[in-house]
């Protein structure tokens, strides 16, 4: 786990270091005293899993750091870190993932990195599938990488549907707006399912769809998936949901409200 962690001020940056250091032995981390350089280093092609910033800084705020960082960075989850509380309600307006108070302690780090989804060993030989936050599917531990955005979405419905069979009307109206050419909205999908395949035998994982017929669907069995997990009563599983699922499609938002149902009732 690579984390990022910003602070003005050279002590403190020493003292949140030590003590996510402390929290997290196993991750790498690098100190940056202004969020452009933070930026600058996402540019240059660091990816960091978690931030720690903090929000009162010159130049570029946390908060404005954090509205840059999610664009090109989407999947850094951000941790604010300060000595008010009156940032709070902004910080989770803009999708921060958590918000500490000063001075930092091991226990509140370890919790906020606890709801971090953690990606499986290299070894496995399931696909790796995170549907809370942004979906993302991973390989061997690494990003899969897709020809076509729309193919992604594609196995992210695919997903959402747990294993059901999809018709291709099912998909074009989840996918696209209604009203479309039935006839050009099949040769989009014949298009989109054939360009999944091909990244899928890439991998050796193209057994991972089944198509009967006019229908297609996912092996369950061949997924490791957050969602799933949930649904076959993982509640540790809940503690990785933050109230947000699938969160770049909009079709997806049915499933986020039956998730948000799910958390309430293993609350109380």
């Amino acid at each position: 786990m690579l984390i990022f962690i910003i602070d003005d001020e050279k002590f403190a940056l020493k003292d949140m270091e030590a003590v996510i250091a402390e929290a997290a032995p196993d991750a790498r981390i690098e100190a940056f005293m202004r969020g452009e350089a933070a930026l600058g280093a996402v540019g240059n092609g660091k990816k960091p899993d978690v931030v720690f910033s903090d929000i009162e800084m010159p130049g570029i705020s946390g908060l404005e750091f954090a509205i840059s960082m999610k664009k090109i960075s989407p999947d850094a989850r951000i941790i604010f870190t300060t000595a008010y509380e009156k940032y709070a309600i902004e910080a989770f307006r803009i999708k921060a993932n958590g918000y500490l108070l000063k001075p930092l302690t091991v226990e509140g780090v370890r919790e906020e990195l606890a709801y971090i989804p953690q990606i499986h060993p290299a070894d496995t030989d399931r696909l790796v599938i995170r549907c809370f936050g942004y979906f993302d599917v991973y390989w061997k531990g690494c990003p899969l990488i897709f020809g076509r955005k729309q193919s992604k979405e594609l196995l992210a419905y695919l997903i959402d549907r747990e294993g059901a069979a999809c018709s291709s009307g099912e998909i074009a109206l989840a996918l696209w707006e209604a009203g479309s050419d039935e006839r050009a909205e099949r040769n989009r999908i014949r298009v989109l399912i054939n360009d999944l395949r091909h990244t899928l035998r890439q991998i050796g994982m193209e057994d991972l769809l089944i198509r009967q017929k006019r229908e297609i669907a996912v092996r369950r069995d061949l997924l490791d998936c957050d969602y799933y997990r949930v649904l076959d009563g993982d509640l540790d599983g809940l503690n990785s949901y933050r109230g947000e699922y699938m969160k770049q499609y909009v079709w997806a938002e049915l499933t986020n409200g039956r998730l948000h149902f799910i958390k309430r009732k293993n609350m109380h």
